[in-house]
């Protein structure tokens, strides 16, 4: 089988909320689209994951009284940052950009859908334990190698990574198809922790 059978190109919520004028805009997130729908016509394996959260998850800051977005609570597994209301299931928010190509996707992986768990990775909820079943759908397709573009760098892009680090495939991540939230320095920490697990960081 070819090299490139192996290989999957896995593309992490490129949804309204997370675009410019979207509940939870990325800056410039909208600008990696086009980059994004050349590159899947390199890879034989193509996954879109999509933010996918009921009314009143309690990530969202309007689910905790006197909490504001941005501010931080501690959740039965662990700390947990609060969002405005996004990516709501069967909303226009939640909806993937209309300039996405969508029908290269073998797989479209919803996540977030439990209402006590927030999940930024595509492969497991933030208790690190609940799985996707990405990880399977991967083995059974025999890939080994992975690249994650997408939105946003330093939450779902790099949690996603690194969890497929850690289960054993070998992961890259194209910064010149990802964009940032950068919330007081967790672009910076999450390049380091995704380097610190030997992902190589590729498109500076």
């Amino acid at each position: 089988m070819d090299h490139a059978q192996h290989q999957a190109l896995i593309i992490i919520d490129v949804q309204n909320d997370f675009c410019p004028g979207g509940a939870l805009a990325v800056p410039g997130g909208d600008e990696i689209i086009d980059r994004i729908n050349r590159m899947q016509q390199s890879f034989a394996h193509v996954v879109l994951t999509q933010d996918w959260h009921p009314s009143g998850h309690s990530s969202f800051a309007s689910a905790h009284d006197g909490k504001a977005p941005y501010d931080r609570v501690e959740m039965p597994y662990g700390d947990q940052v609060l969002w405005p209301d996004h990516c709501i299931q069967g909303t226009d928010g939640a909806a993937f950009h209309a300039g996405l190509t969508t029908d290269r996707a073998d797989l479209i992986l919803r996540k977030g859908s439990n209402p006590a768990i927030d999940s930024y990775s595509a492969f497991f909820e933030n208790d690190h334990q609940t799985a996707t079943g990405l990880e399977g759908y991967l083995r059974d397709k025999g890939v080994v190698s992975l690249l994650f573009v997408g939105l946003a760098t330093d939450f779902c892009v790099r949690y996603s990574a690194i969890d497929a680090a850690k289960l054993g495939f070998d992961v890259s991540v194209d910064l010149s198809a990802c964009r940032a939230i950068d919330l007081n320095g967790s672009l910076r920490q999450a390049l380091d922790e995704m380097q610190a697990h030997t992902i190589t960081i590729i498109g500076r």
